[in-house]
């Protein structure tokens, strides 16, 4: 397995950072969602990604988000989303060397 400190600096890396260890100590939060929505690609990476029963990640999301500001939900669902898909390209890259 991979360790996410090979990726600090990385865009992103603090939501992964924080998304495992929330999803170890069992909270659903953002950053555990997001972390859930890309599971596959980051464990393909080499992360170890905690197996959770969260069924429809990118839902659960949305909806925590809309709770909070339904006007600014999507936005910052696209906002979160694509930091992710940014440490994923790094870590991939990272990864490819």
């Amino acid at each position: 397995m991979t360790s996410l400190a090979d990726f600090d600096g990385a865009p992103g890396a603090d939501l992964v950072r924080d998304g495992l260890d929330d999803l170890a100590a069992g909270r659903e939060t953002v950053a555990s969602l997001l972390v859930c929505m890309a599971r596959t690609r980051l464990r393909s990476v080499g992360l170890d990604v905690p197996s959770a029963a969260v069924e429809r990640p990118s839902h659960r999301l949305y909806d925590l988000l809309a709770h909070d500001d339904p006007r600014t939900a999507h936005g910052r669902f696209n906002a979160l989303s694509q930091r992710l898909v940014s440490f994923a390209r790094a870590a991939e890259h990272a990864r490819a060397r």
